[in-house]
């Protein structure tokens, strides 16, 4: 059975707050609220998103027995890592259809309770990583940056799922201590925005964040780690643009797309827009069982990508965190649909199969 239905008040996200020094005196900037009504207004999609999981299934015309699947959850996952998703990708979902690859990518199920060996809390160890609050620095010349400590969706296979996030939202001292690292670190020539999702926090942040990052000499690239253009399209504004377009850094974003429904005419317009900015545009995905773990959906895929104008650039093993294992693929099929992949599509529309290991220098390549 699913946990009761509570009001809406309290399915709404909590505000998490960052301090922002624009001038000597702090300025409270909330990284999530509620702004006026607007089918555009990306900062009240955000604070719409369904949270409900029967109000998701019931958009759906479906309901737990349809879906053939356990959906005792217990309350302790739902309590720290509750559904929230988007109406706008919600939109792309197919009704009736319980085997939706999209539906299935946010759907709390029962199985995320299970304890299952080698899937742990930290897979990656980045607690290791993390000696300046909001900063993980895990690889030679590049650190990464914890923006946001909360996404516009929570995708089930998440491996931060589980991170310390009341520990890693700066505010003024910490950013300012993440600021010094990266200034001291001399190494350090490209930093990497993530969270969360760094596209969950508001312009005015991201371009004085950025300013200060593009006045570090020996700092070049800016990467952006997001989802959130494929959750709300609207989410490429003006603003976003223009900061994008000025920082003076070489800047890569690379969307999180697992599927090709993922990207309708909204998404491929949002993706234009960034691209008239000058930014490079990658995609990962995450290799999911029941999701994309097929030769057609992954050659379509590319194919889709590619047309929207995104490059195709990794495709993840699952990271083994704990309440996951039910999306895991097994290594070997994963590399013989890499080669059939291979054998469809020209090289450069072949994402790269890896899995991210702790403590090693880069990410390891499979296939």
């Amino acid at each position: 059975m699913w946990p009761p239905r509570k009001s809406r008040e309290i399915h709404q996200p909590r505000i998490v707050e960052s301090v922002l020094p624009m001038s000597s005196t702090a300025t409270t900037i909330p990284l999530a609220r509620t702004a006026p009504d607007g089918p555009g207004n990306w900062q009240q999609q955000l604070s719409d998103a369904i949270t409900d999981p029967g109000e998701l299934l019931d958009r759906l015309g479906l309901t737990p027995r349809s879906l053939g699947q356990s959906l005792d959850i217990p309350p302790s996952v739902l309590e720290s890592f509750p559904l929230r998703v988007p109406r706008a990708f919600v939109a792309r979902m197919q009704p009736g259809n319980p085997h939706d690859p999209l539906l299935l990518q946010v759907l709390p199920l029962g199985q995320e309770g299970d304890d299952t060996p080698g899937f742990v809390s930290d897979p990656l160890r980045e607690a290791d990583a993390n000696s300046v609050p909001g900063l993980l620095h895990k690889y030679h010349g590049r650190a990464l940056l914890l923006v946001a400590p909360h996404c516009a969706v929570h995708c089930r296979y998440c491996f931060r799922r589980h991170f310390p996030y009341e520990e890693n939202t700066p505010g003024r001292r910490e950013w300012d201590a993440a600021l010094k690292y990266l200034a001291d670190h001399e190494d350090i020539t490209e930093v990497i925005y993530s969270g969360g999702d760094p596209l969950a926090a508001p312009d005015r942040l991201l371009a004085w964040l950025t300013a200060r990052i593009a006045a570090i000499p020996h700092i070049r690239r800016l990467r952006i780690h997001t989802r959130t253009p494929v959750m709300m399209p609207d989410r490429v504004t003006d603003a976003l643009l223009e900061w994008l377009a000025d920082s003076g850094l070489a800047t890569t974003l690379v969307v999180h797309c697992n599927h090709p429904a993922e990207i309708d005419r909204e998404v491929a317009a949002a993706m234009a827009r960034l691209r008239g900015a000058g930014v490079t545009l990658l995609n990962q995905s995450v290799l999911l069982r029941g999701i994309n773990d097929d030769e057609e959906t992954l050659a379509a895929l590319s194919e889709k990508l590619f047309s929207a104008g995104i490059l195709p650039y990794y495709i993840h093993m699952l990271d083994r965190v704990q309440g996951v294992a039910h999306f895991d693929v097994p290594e070997t099929r994963a590399r013989s649909l890499m080669q059939a992949v291979r054998n469809r599509l020209p090289g450069y529309l072949v994402p790269r199969l890896a899995r991210e290991l702790p403590g090693e220098g880069a990410k390891t390549i499979l296939g």
